[in-house]
């Protein structure tokens, strides 16, 4: 047991640049807490104490911000970063090494009883306020982009951005950061080339406007379509 404990006061050294010290994790992480309350919950759960699970599991989330069913199964050093309006519904399944960020949501779509709820694979990062509906499975090293609603399943090692959720790159590499600065946006990319080919097309059409002596009014809308291209292409680079 204590062995477990330390296990997960590491994890948050590893995940997270914020903490200082050992007291601080243990008194000022509610993700931390969330994830104690909810293996006792979910021992209460497997060995038919539903009640007394489902009581620990609604203090839990008045305690903490973070609603996890005590019947979902979390593997080793799970992190929720900062936490708050989580969401893991009951038949959830979590890998190993997951790394989980504030307002996501694992959530069924389904009335019947049975597995209805995500399967998450191991080292998979899921950005705040993703969401992940129905018994789909991400697979291992795959990162969820923020904001994301994935309702199909996950390649291992995709990235994912989108709504709905659209895999934009598939790696090998299991990372657990998720710099959402540099995702790809393939809407801005779609954006980007139908802009860039109209503007390629004014200018054949002002080439020959002026080969044949007509007058060329001035172009307001060309002025302002290069000025988004222009943030586009600053956009990108940022990112």
């Amino acid at each position: 047991m204590f062995k477990t404990l330390r296990e997960d006061i590491r994890t948050v050294f590893a995940k997270d640049p914020a903490a200082r010290s050992v007291a601080e994790v243990i008194f000022f992480y509610p993700g931390l807490h969330a994830l104690w309350l909810h293996r006792t919950a979910h021992f209460l759960w497997r060995h038919g104490l539903r009640f007394l699970a489902r009581l620990l599991s609604h203090t839990s989330r008045f305690l903490t911000g973070i609603e996890i069913h005590p019947g979902a199964s979390i593997g080793r050093r799970f992190f929720i970063d900062h936490g708050a309006g989580v969401v893991i519904g009951e038949t959830a399944q979590i890998g190993d090494d997951v790394l989980m960020y504030q307002g996501v949501v694992l959530g069924g779509t389904s009335l019947k009883r049975g597995k209805r709820h995500p399967t998450i694979g191991s080292k998979v990062v899921i950005g705040a306020g993703a969401v992940a509906l129905g018994a789909i499975t991400i697979g291992d090293g795959a990162r969820i982009g923020s904001g994301s609603v994935v309702v199909k399943s996950v390649p291992a090692g995709a990235t994912v951005v989108g709504i709905p959720g659209r895999v934009v790159d598939e790696h090998r590499k299991h990372l657990m950061d998720l710099e959402h600065g540099k995702l790809p946006d393939p809407v801005a990319d779609a954006v980007r080339l139908i802009l860039a080919e109209q503007s390629r097309l004014e200018e054949r059409l002002e080439k020959l406007e002026s080969s044949s002596g007509i007058a060329v009014p001035h172009d307001e809308l060309g002025d302002r379509i290069r000025e988004i291209m222009k943030e586009f292409s600053q956009g990108g680079e940022n990112g």
